[in-house]
């Protein structure tokens, strides 16, 4: 798979997670990559995790915080 197709694939899943109600509560990052934690404002939805491995993929999701989508909570990031 090309990188742009990976980074395309990882953007895809974080932008329906937020279309779908989700919201960042945590980016944990480490050697592996970046994991995102969303949390559902319906009580009926559980909590969804993702690895983002593509560092465009993670440029998008700190782009999109910084655009204005809060997180629910306070914001956890470990290097």
């Amino acid at each position: 798979m090309s990188a742009y197709a990976e980074f395309d694939k990882e953007r895809l899943e974080v932008d329906t997670l937020l279309r779908q109600g989700y919201s960042i509560t945590s980016i944990q990052e480490d050697l592996d990559g970046a994991r995102v934690k969303f949390i559902s404002s319906d009580r009926g939805k559980s909590s969804q995790e993702l690895l983002l491995l593509t560092a465009d993929a993670r440029k998008h999701v700190t782009t999109l915080l910084f655009a204005g989508i809060r997180p629910v909570t306070a914001m956890e990031t470990h290097i």
